[in-house]
């Protein structure tokens, strides 16, 4: 099973604050499987980095700069399309949960004002992700007791 796999999770420092979110819980799951890494905001943006918000704007859900109030969108999104493009035969997309960018159904998005509207949205890379018809899933839903076949 080939796997595509938010970076940070498998122990890059690609964090917006330059650190890792290493599960090994999630890593040790995933033995036997043919693990993608992926980071497009380290892409594109380097780490550490400003961080960034999901927000509701007239264009459409956008990744917007919390520093400088930039749609960052738009690197991302390339990224996530040359990624599936270099990367077709993907059985599964598995997200830094909350993360702009890498989370399923559990980034936040915002209004201009920065008042919440919702913590169940999709982000920008793993919108792509099931556009194309991949299975997608955050990283804490892998660790909670649900059973899929390496094979």
């Amino acid at each position: 099973m080939k796997v595509a796999i938010s970076a940070c999770l498998a122990g890059q420092k690609c964090r917006y604050d330059g650190n890792d979110n290493h599960d090994i819980r999630l890593i040790s799951k995933l033995e036997g499987c043919e693990l993608i890494l992926f980071c497009p905001e380290d892409y594109a943006f380097g780490s550490p980095r400003a961080r960034m918000d999901l927000v509701q704007t007239a264009q459409g859900i956008r990744a917007i700069s919390d520093v400088t109030g930039a749609d960052l969108s738009m690197s991302i999104e390339q990224y996530a399309q040359t990624f599936f493009k270099m990367h077709p035969d993907i059985d599964l997309f598995i997200g830094k949960d909350r993360s702009p960018s890498c989370g399923v159904c559990s980034a936040k998005l915002y209004d201009k004002e920065k008042k919440l509207l919702s913590t169940e949205e999709t982000g920008l890379m793993a919108k792509e992700a099931k556009k194309r018809g991949i299975c997608a899933l955050d990283a804490e839903d892998v660790i909670s007791p649900i059973v899929f076949n390496k094979g």
